[in-house]
Protein backbone atom coordinates (compact mmCIF):
# COMPACT_ATOMS: atom_id res chain seq x y z
CA UNK A 1 0.00 0.00 0.00
CA UNK A 2 1.09 3.16 -0.97
CA UNK A 3 1.66 5.77 1.88
CA UNK A 4 0.36 8.83 1.71
CA UNK A 5 -0.58 11.37 4.63
CA UNK A 6 -4.09 12.77 4.89
CA UNK A 7 -4.39 15.71 5.84
CA UNK A 8 -8.38 17.83 6.54
CA UNK A 9 -8.24 21.69 6.99
CA UNK A 10 -11.06 21.60 9.41
CA UNK A 11 -9.02 19.52 11.76
CA UNK A 12 -7.41 21.23 14.92
CA UNK A 13 -3.39 20.25 14.33
CA UNK A 14 -3.90 21.45 10.19
CA UNK A 15 -1.39 24.43 11.01
CA UNK A 16 1.16 22.25 12.82
CA UNK A 17 0.93 19.02 9.91
CA UNK A 18 0.85 21.61 7.03
CA UNK A 19 3.80 23.37 8.23
CA UNK A 20 5.78 19.82 8.42
CA UNK A 21 4.78 19.36 4.77
CA UNK A 22 6.07 23.53 4.45
CA UNK A 23 9.57 22.57 6.02
CA UNK A 24 12.80 22.17 4.00
CA UNK A 25 16.00 22.93 4.93
CA UNK A 26 17.72 25.37 2.71
CA UNK A 27 21.02 25.43 4.01
CA UNK A 28 23.41 22.49 3.09
CA UNK A 29 23.67 19.58 5.54
CA UNK A 30 26.99 20.62 7.45
CA UNK A 31 28.82 17.84 6.26
CA UNK A 32 27.98 18.06 2.63
CA UNK A 33 28.99 21.69 2.74
CA UNK A 34 32.07 20.51 4.43
CA UNK A 35 33.47 17.74 1.99
CA UNK A 36 31.82 20.49 -1.15
CA UNK A 37 34.54 22.87 0.30
CA UNK A 38 37.21 20.22 -0.02
CA UNK A 39 36.32 19.37 -3.58
CA UNK A 40 35.82 22.98 -4.81
CA UNK A 41 39.60 23.86 -3.10
CA UNK A 42 40.98 20.82 -4.52
CA UNK A 43 39.75 21.68 -8.06
CA UNK A 44 40.55 25.07 -7.63
CA UNK A 45 44.97 23.99 -6.37
CA UNK A 46 45.17 20.78 -8.64
CA UNK A 47 42.55 21.40 -11.63
CA UNK A 48 42.67 18.77 -14.13
CA UNK A 49 44.16 16.25 -12.19
CA UNK A 50 41.52 16.74 -9.40
CA UNK A 51 38.95 16.29 -12.12
CA UNK A 52 40.25 12.92 -13.07
CA UNK A 53 40.64 11.45 -9.44
CA UNK A 54 37.26 13.07 -8.48
CA UNK A 55 35.56 11.62 -11.98
CA UNK A 56 36.75 7.89 -11.13
CA UNK A 57 35.44 8.33 -6.97
CA UNK A 58 32.29 9.50 -7.94
CA UNK A 59 31.26 8.44 -11.25
CA UNK A 60 33.67 4.97 -10.91
CA UNK A 61 34.43 6.11 -14.45
CA UNK A 62 38.31 6.01 -14.44
CA UNK A 63 40.45 8.06 -17.16
CA UNK A 64 43.94 8.69 -17.42
CA UNK A 65 43.40 12.38 -18.54
CA UNK A 66 41.16 15.34 -19.28
CA UNK A 67 40.99 14.24 -22.91
CA UNK A 68 38.97 11.27 -22.03
CA UNK A 69 36.72 13.48 -20.15
CA UNK A 70 35.80 15.70 -23.22
CA UNK A 71 33.15 14.74 -25.59
CA UNK A 72 33.63 16.57 -28.89
CA UNK A 73 30.92 17.90 -31.23
CA UNK A 74 31.87 14.84 -33.62
CA UNK A 75 30.55 12.74 -30.66
CA UNK A 76 27.38 15.00 -30.21
CA UNK A 77 26.36 15.11 -33.24
CA UNK A 78 27.19 10.99 -34.56
CA UNK A 79 25.05 10.33 -31.29
CA UNK A 80 21.72 12.88 -33.05
CA UNK A 81 22.33 10.72 -35.88
CA UNK A 82 22.49 7.47 -34.49
CA UNK A 83 18.76 8.15 -33.08
CA UNK A 84 15.82 6.72 -34.66
CA UNK A 85 13.44 9.06 -36.60
CA UNK A 86 10.90 9.41 -34.04
CA UNK A 87 13.22 10.64 -31.24
CA UNK A 88 14.77 12.83 -33.62
CA UNK A 89 11.71 14.30 -34.42
CA UNK A 90 10.65 14.95 -30.61
CA UNK A 91 14.14 16.64 -30.27
CA UNK A 92 13.24 18.62 -32.93
CA UNK A 93 9.64 19.62 -32.38
CA UNK A 94 10.50 20.51 -28.75
CA UNK A 95 12.98 22.49 -29.58
CA UNK A 96 10.90 24.51 -31.86
CA UNK A 97 8.77 25.45 -29.50
CA UNK A 98 10.86 26.40 -27.21
CA UNK A 99 12.80 28.58 -29.30
CA UNK A 100 9.69 30.34 -30.19
CA UNK A 101 8.89 30.70 -26.63
CA UNK A 102 11.77 32.34 -25.69
CA UNK A 103 12.17 34.39 -28.82
CA UNK A 104 9.19 36.58 -27.51
CA UNK A 105 11.17 37.54 -24.43
CA UNK A 106 13.97 39.44 -25.65
CA UNK A 107 14.47 42.87 -23.92
CA UNK A 108 15.75 46.21 -26.14
CA UNK A 109 18.27 48.73 -25.28
CA UNK A 110 16.71 51.83 -25.32
CA UNK A 111 17.24 55.51 -24.76
CA UNK A 112 14.65 58.99 -24.07
CA UNK A 113 15.56 62.10 -23.83
CA UNK A 114 14.11 64.66 -20.56
CA UNK A 115 13.04 68.00 -21.29
CA UNK A 116 16.47 69.58 -19.94
CA UNK A 117 18.48 67.26 -22.73
CA UNK A 118 19.71 64.85 -20.64
CA UNK A 119 19.81 61.22 -22.29
CA UNK A 120 19.20 58.19 -20.36
CA UNK A 121 18.48 54.46 -20.85
CA UNK A 122 19.84 51.11 -20.62
CA UNK A 123 21.90 49.17 -22.87
CA UNK A 124 21.12 45.13 -22.91
CA UNK A 125 24.23 42.75 -23.51
CA UNK A 126 24.45 39.35 -23.29
CA UNK A 127 26.89 37.07 -20.74
CA UNK A 128 29.28 36.10 -22.92
CA UNK A 129 30.42 32.53 -21.69
CA UNK A 130 27.83 30.33 -19.80
CA UNK A 131 28.27 27.08 -17.90
CA UNK A 132 25.14 24.44 -18.39
CA UNK A 133 25.14 21.69 -15.52
CA UNK A 134 23.21 19.02 -16.96
CA UNK A 135 21.96 16.06 -14.07
CA UNK A 136 23.00 12.79 -15.01
CA UNK A 137 23.08 10.34 -11.84
CA UNK A 138 19.51 9.42 -11.33
CA UNK A 139 18.15 9.77 -15.43
CA UNK A 140 19.21 11.40 -18.24
CA UNK A 141 17.51 15.07 -19.07
CA UNK A 142 18.34 15.71 -22.65
CA UNK A 143 15.11 18.34 -22.19
CA UNK A 144 17.07 20.13 -19.72
CA UNK A 145 19.98 20.79 -22.24
CA UNK A 146 17.11 22.03 -24.76
CA UNK A 147 15.68 24.01 -21.73
CA UNK A 148 18.78 26.16 -20.97
CA UNK A 149 21.10 26.38 -24.17
CA UNK A 150 17.98 27.47 -26.23
CA UNK A 151 17.30 30.78 -24.33
CA UNK A 152 21.48 31.29 -23.81
CA UNK A 153 21.48 31.16 -27.34
CA UNK A 154 17.90 33.52 -28.18
CA UNK A 155 19.86 36.00 -25.69
CA UNK A 156 23.15 36.30 -27.89
CA UNK A 157 25.33 34.24 -25.02
CA UNK A 158 28.79 33.81 -27.20
CA UNK A 159 30.10 30.59 -25.97
CA UNK A 160 28.08 27.54 -23.52
CA UNK A 161 30.58 25.49 -21.91
CA UNK A 162 27.88 21.55 -20.53
CA UNK A 163 29.22 19.62 -18.21
CA UNK A 164 27.74 15.76 -17.19
CA UNK A 165 28.15 13.34 -15.42
CA UNK A 166 28.65 10.14 -16.93
CA UNK A 167 28.61 7.17 -14.38
CA UNK A 168 30.84 3.77 -14.66
CA UNK A 169 31.65 6.28 -18.40
CA UNK A 170 28.04 5.58 -19.95
CA UNK A 171 27.42 8.66 -21.96
CA UNK A 172 23.43 8.73 -22.92
CA UNK A 173 22.96 9.44 -26.73
CA UNK A 174 20.03 11.34 -26.58
CA UNK A 175 21.62 13.57 -23.91
CA UNK A 176 24.51 14.06 -26.77
CA UNK A 177 22.23 14.33 -29.43
CA UNK A 178 20.46 17.63 -27.53
CA UNK A 179 24.02 19.02 -27.48
CA UNK A 180 24.34 18.56 -30.79
CA UNK A 181 20.94 20.00 -31.56
CA UNK A 182 21.31 23.01 -29.26
CA UNK A 183 24.68 23.44 -30.80
CA UNK A 184 26.89 23.68 -27.53
CA UNK A 185 30.49 24.76 -27.51
CA UNK A 186 32.29 22.45 -25.50
CA UNK A 187 31.01 19.36 -23.46
CA UNK A 188 33.02 17.48 -21.10
CA UNK A 189 31.80 14.25 -19.10
CA UNK A 190 32.06 15.83 -15.21
CA UNK A 191 29.37 15.91 -13.00
CA UNK A 192 28.66 16.81 -9.48
CA UNK A 193 30.38 19.82 -7.06
CA UNK A 194 33.71 19.24 -8.73
CA UNK A 195 32.29 20.19 -12.19
CA UNK A 196 30.73 23.29 -10.47
CA UNK A 197 34.42 24.49 -9.36
CA UNK A 198 35.87 23.86 -12.54
CA UNK A 199 32.90 25.83 -14.41
CA UNK A 200 33.84 28.84 -11.43
CA UNK A 201 37.42 29.09 -11.32
CA UNK A 202 38.36 27.07 -14.49
CA UNK A 203 41.14 24.01 -14.76
CA UNK A 204 44.15 23.64 -17.60
CA UNK A 205 41.13 22.62 -19.85
CA UNK A 206 38.02 23.92 -18.79
CA UNK A 207 37.66 27.67 -19.60
CA UNK A 208 35.86 29.44 -16.13
CA UNK A 209 32.49 30.92 -17.02
CA UNK A 210 30.52 33.76 -16.34
CA UNK A 211 27.29 32.18 -15.10
CA UNK A 212 26.74 28.93 -14.33
CA UNK A 213 22.56 27.84 -14.91
CA UNK A 214 21.10 24.19 -14.53
CA UNK A 215 19.21 22.01 -11.84
CA UNK A 216 21.44 19.20 -10.15
CA UNK A 217 21.51 17.48 -6.63
CA UNK A 218 22.77 17.89 -3.24
CA UNK A 219 26.23 18.88 -4.20
CA UNK A 220 25.81 20.75 -6.65
CA UNK A 221 23.29 22.81 -4.99
CA UNK A 222 25.63 23.32 -2.18
CA UNK A 223 28.81 24.02 -5.00
CA UNK A 224 26.13 26.45 -7.02
CA UNK A 225 26.40 28.25 -3.00
CA UNK A 226 29.60 28.76 -2.38
CA UNK A 227 31.31 29.55 -5.78
CA UNK A 228 28.55 32.53 -5.90
CA UNK A 229 30.58 36.05 -5.97
CA UNK A 230 33.22 35.10 -8.79
CA UNK A 231 30.55 33.47 -10.70
CA UNK A 232 26.82 34.06 -10.91
CA UNK A 233 24.06 31.41 -10.42
CA UNK A 234 20.66 31.15 -11.25
CA UNK A 235 19.00 29.89 -8.59
CA UNK A 236 20.10 27.36 -5.39
CA UNK A 237 17.64 24.37 -6.81
CA UNK A 238 15.80 22.38 -4.00
CA UNK A 239 14.01 19.31 -4.57
CA UNK A 240 10.80 19.25 -7.41
CA UNK A 241 7.30 20.28 -6.58
CA UNK A 242 4.08 19.84 -7.88
CA UNK A 243 0.42 21.01 -6.16
CA UNK A 244 -2.72 20.06 -8.01
CA UNK A 245 -5.79 21.94 -7.06
CA UNK A 246 -8.63 19.46 -8.02
CA UNK A 247 -12.68 20.12 -8.16
CA UNK A 248 -13.17 16.16 -9.07
CA UNK A 249 -13.80 17.10 -12.83
CA UNK A 250 -10.63 15.70 -14.38
CA UNK A 251 -10.19 12.03 -14.44
CA UNK A 252 -8.76 10.68 -11.22
CA UNK A 253 -6.20 8.33 -13.13
CA UNK A 254 -4.85 11.42 -14.96
CA UNK A 255 -4.47 13.04 -11.63
CA UNK A 256 -2.72 10.07 -10.63
CA UNK A 257 -0.32 9.67 -13.17
CA UNK A 258 0.66 13.09 -12.60
CA UNK A 259 1.58 13.11 -9.07
CA UNK A 260 3.34 9.61 -9.83
CA UNK A 261 5.45 12.03 -12.91
CA UNK A 262 6.69 14.28 -9.95
CA UNK A 263 7.18 12.02 -7.52
CA UNK A 264 9.57 9.62 -9.98
CA UNK A 265 11.99 12.07 -9.83
CA UNK A 266 13.47 11.88 -6.99
CA UNK A 267 12.64 10.46 -2.82
CA UNK A 268 12.70 14.05 -2.20
CA UNK A 269 10.59 15.27 -4.56
CA UNK A 270 7.06 16.78 -3.10
CA UNK A 271 3.73 16.25 -4.93
CA UNK A 272 0.34 17.02 -3.32
CA UNK A 273 -3.15 17.03 -3.91
CA UNK A 274 -5.72 19.55 -2.78
CA UNK A 275 -9.07 18.77 -2.82
CA UNK A 276 -12.33 19.83 -1.45
CA UNK A 277 -14.27 16.81 -2.30
CA UNK A 278 -13.02 13.15 -0.50
CA UNK A 279 -14.70 10.99 -3.10
CA UNK A 280 -12.73 12.15 -5.85
CA UNK A 281 -9.19 12.23 -3.09
CA UNK A 282 -9.93 8.30 -2.81
CA UNK A 283 -10.35 7.69 -6.43
CA UNK A 284 -7.12 9.06 -6.47
CA UNK A 285 -5.48 7.32 -4.10
CA UNK A 286 -6.90 4.11 -5.65
CA UNK A 287 -5.75 4.72 -8.80
CA UNK A 288 -2.30 5.49 -7.31
CA UNK A 289 -2.10 1.85 -5.58
CA UNK A 290 -2.94 0.58 -9.06
CA UNK A 291 -0.55 2.65 -10.88
CA UNK A 292 2.43 2.32 -9.00
CA UNK A 293 3.16 -1.50 -8.99
CA UNK A 294 3.56 -1.24 -12.84
CA UNK A 295 6.03 1.83 -13.03
CA UNK A 296 9.96 1.11 -13.35
CA UNK A 297 10.61 3.89 -10.50
CA UNK A 298 8.19 2.53 -8.08
CA UNK A 299 10.60 2.67 -4.99
CA UNK A 300 11.50 6.38 -5.61
CA UNK A 301 7.84 7.05 -5.95
CA UNK A 302 6.60 5.45 -2.64
CA UNK A 303 9.96 6.94 -0.93
CA UNK A 304 8.29 10.39 -2.42
CA UNK A 305 4.79 9.91 -1.34
CA UNK A 306 5.69 8.83 1.91
CA UNK A 307 8.54 11.79 2.99
CA UNK A 308 6.93 14.95 1.28
CA UNK A 309 3.29 13.80 -0.34
CA UNK A 310 -0.11 14.54 0.83
CA UNK A 311 -3.38 14.78 0.08
CA UNK A 312 -5.04 17.72 1.67
CA UNK A 313 -9.41 18.03 2.12
CA UNK A 314 -10.22 21.72 2.36
CA UNK A 315 -13.36 23.25 2.39
CA UNK A 316 -13.88 24.50 -1.09
CA UNK A 317 -11.56 25.96 -4.11
CA UNK A 318 -11.00 29.02 -2.43
CA UNK A 319 -8.82 27.35 0.64
CA UNK A 320 -7.63 25.86 -1.91
CA UNK A 321 -5.82 28.58 -3.61
CA UNK A 322 -5.14 30.02 -0.17
CA UNK A 323 -2.95 26.81 0.34
CA UNK A 324 -1.22 27.55 -3.04
CA UNK A 325 0.13 31.01 -2.09
CA UNK A 326 1.47 29.11 1.04
CA UNK A 327 3.13 26.77 -0.61
CA UNK A 328 3.96 28.95 -3.60
CA UNK A 329 4.74 25.52 -5.65
CA UNK A 330 7.45 24.96 -8.67
CA UNK A 331 4.29 23.70 -10.61
CA UNK A 332 0.71 24.55 -9.96
CA UNK A 333 -1.70 22.26 -11.87
CA UNK A 334 -5.67 23.89 -11.83
CA UNK A 335 -7.02 20.44 -12.20
CA UNK A 336 -10.71 22.00 -12.06
CA UNK A 337 -13.33 22.83 -15.05
CA UNK A 338 -12.77 26.45 -14.89
CA UNK A 339 -9.26 27.20 -14.10
CA UNK A 340 -9.41 30.68 -15.40
CA UNK A 341 -11.63 31.59 -12.61
CA UNK A 342 -8.63 30.65 -9.57
CA UNK A 343 -6.07 32.30 -11.87
CA UNK A 344 -6.23 35.82 -10.28
CA UNK A 345 -5.98 34.40 -7.07
CA UNK A 346 -3.02 32.57 -7.65
CA UNK A 347 0.21 34.54 -6.40
CA UNK A 348 3.10 32.29 -6.29
CA UNK A 349 3.96 29.32 -8.57
CA UNK A 350 6.83 28.80 -11.07
CA UNK A 351 4.68 27.38 -13.53
CA UNK A 352 0.92 27.31 -13.45
CA UNK A 353 -0.74 24.78 -16.04
CA UNK A 354 -4.65 25.29 -16.79
CA UNK A 355 -7.29 22.82 -16.93
CA UNK A 356 -7.26 18.78 -17.59
CA UNK A 357 -6.03 18.12 -20.75
CA UNK A 358 -2.39 20.94 -19.67
CA UNK A 359 -0.34 17.85 -17.91
CA UNK A 360 2.76 19.18 -15.82
CA UNK A 361 4.87 16.67 -18.27
CA UNK A 362 3.99 18.37 -21.36
CA UNK A 363 5.59 21.52 -19.56
CA UNK A 364 8.98 19.73 -18.47
CA UNK A 365 9.69 18.55 -22.31
CA UNK A 366 7.53 20.59 -25.11
CA UNK A 367 5.00 23.11 -23.79
CA UNK A 368 8.09 25.96 -24.63
CA UNK A 369 8.86 28.04 -21.03
CA UNK A 370 11.91 26.10 -19.58
CA UNK A 371 11.33 24.04 -17.00
CA UNK A 372 14.28 24.91 -14.52
CA UNK A 373 11.61 27.02 -12.13
CA UNK A 374 11.73 28.07 -8.68
CA UNK A 375 11.34 25.59 -5.74
CA UNK A 376 10.98 25.15 -2.13
CA UNK A 377 9.02 28.64 -2.23
CA UNK A 378 10.78 30.36 -3.72
CA UNK A 379 8.09 31.50 -6.58
CA UNK A 380 7.16 34.09 -3.77
CA UNK A 381 10.17 36.50 -5.45
CA UNK A 382 11.61 34.59 -8.16
CA UNK A 383 10.94 33.45 -11.58
CA UNK A 384 11.32 30.48 -14.20
CA UNK A 385 14.80 30.51 -16.27
CA UNK A 386 14.27 33.12 -19.44
CA UNK A 387 15.95 34.88 -21.78
CA UNK A 388 16.52 37.58 -19.39
CA UNK A 389 18.82 35.30 -17.43
CA UNK A 390 21.38 35.16 -19.94
CA UNK A 391 21.96 39.08 -20.32
CA UNK A 392 22.79 42.25 -18.44
CA UNK A 393 21.55 45.71 -18.16
CA UNK A 394 23.70 48.93 -18.03
CA UNK A 395 21.88 51.61 -17.49
CA UNK A 396 23.23 54.92 -19.56
CA UNK A 397 22.60 58.43 -18.34
CA UNK A 398 24.15 61.25 -20.89
CA UNK A 399 23.66 65.05 -19.29
CA UNK A 400 23.67 67.97 -20.85
CA UNK A 401 25.00 71.22 -19.42
CA UNK A 402 21.20 72.25 -18.43
CA UNK A 403 20.58 69.22 -17.10
CA UNK A 404 23.50 68.83 -14.58
CA UNK A 405 23.00 72.15 -13.36
CA UNK A 406 19.53 71.23 -12.60
CA UNK A 407 20.33 67.86 -11.47
CA UNK A 408 23.58 69.12 -9.44
CA UNK A 409 21.32 71.34 -6.90
CA UNK A 410 19.11 68.06 -6.25
CA UNK A 411 22.02 66.51 -5.55
CA UNK A 412 24.11 68.13 -3.51
CA UNK A 413 20.84 68.88 -1.17
CA UNK A 414 20.94 64.92 -0.97
CA UNK A 415 24.40 64.25 -0.64
CA UNK A 416 24.81 67.24 2.32
CA UNK A 417 21.69 65.46 4.16
CA UNK A 418 23.79 62.14 4.60
CA UNK A 419 26.89 64.11 5.49
CA UNK A 420 28.57 62.80 2.26
CA UNK A 421 29.99 66.96 1.39
CA UNK A 422 32.24 65.46 -1.20
CA UNK A 423 29.32 64.15 -3.04
CA UNK A 424 27.86 67.41 -2.95
CA UNK A 425 31.00 68.80 -4.20
CA UNK A 426 31.11 66.73 -7.33
CA UNK A 427 28.08 67.49 -7.66
CA UNK A 428 27.70 70.94 -7.82
CA UNK A 429 30.97 71.49 -9.83
CA UNK A 430 29.29 71.18 -13.25
CA UNK A 431 27.15 73.73 -12.33
CA UNK A 432 29.43 76.25 -11.03
CA UNK A 433 31.39 76.02 -14.50
CA UNK A 434 28.44 77.31 -16.73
Amino acid sequence: MVNIVRIDTAEADFEKRIESLLEWEVRADPKVETRVKTIIKRVRSEGDSALVVLTAEYDNFSVSSMEELTISPDQCREAYESLIYSDKRALNEAADRIRLFHEMQTDESFEIEDEHGNFLGYRVTPIPHVGVYIPGGHAAYPSTVLMTTIPARIAGVREITAVVPTPEGECNQHVLASMHLAGVDRVYAVGGAQAIAALAYGTETIEAVDKIVGPGGTYVTAAKRLVYGPVGIDTIAGPTEILIVADGSVPARWTALDLCAQAEHDPTAQAILVCPHEPHIEAVRGEIETLVPSLDRREIIERSFASRGAFITCRDLEEAVMLVNRFAPEHLHLAVDEPEVLLPLVQHAGAIFMGGYSAEVFGDYVAGPSHVLPTYGSARYASGLSVREFQKRSSIIRCSPEGANKMGGIASALANAEGLTAHSAAALARGEDL
